[in-house]
């Protein structure tokens, strides 16, 4: 199991996907995916780890890219802890999860490096945003 907490066993899935989708259209989730897009454009290089929210050498994840906008040290937060990161974030526990998911699945045909890694985080959250924008009338 990864840190995202998703496993195989999938149970309750449609219940599932429903809280994520309604993580990701909140107002809540539209404003921080924003902000998660401004952070990712703000990393001085353009590359994400998986597994942690910040490497010793100062490398971070999508999440952490965020905190380390806020000024937050994420050094101090279990990556493990959706909680504690949705409180941090102000967003439901389902999109930290969703988000932790994205970031670290070893898709071998979307991110083989970081920065492979970041340009498909970068797509996905844009994709995030605009899927809400198709929706306004």
């Amino acid at each position: 199991m990864s840190r995202s907490g998703y496993s195989d066993e999938c149970e309750n899935l449609a219940l599932w996907r429903s809280a994520v989708t309604r993580a990701i259209r909140g107002k809540r989730g539209q404003a921080f995916l924003k902000e998660l897009l401004a952070a990712l454009d703000a990393l001085p290089v353009k590359r994400l780890v998986a597994e942690d929210l910040v490497t010793p050498d100062g490398e971070v994840c999508a999440l952490g890219s965020v905190g380390r906008l806020r000024g937050i040290d994420m050094s101090k937060i279990n990556p493990e802890d959706h909680r504690k990161l949705a409180d941090t974030f102000n967003i439901a526990p389902a999109l930290v999860q969703e988000i932790e998911f994205e970031n670290d699945e070893d898709f071998a045909w979307s991110h083989k490096t970081p920065e492979q890694r970041f340009e498909r985080m970068r797509a996905w959250v844009e994709r995030q945003i605009t899927m809400d924008r198709e929706r306004e009338p």
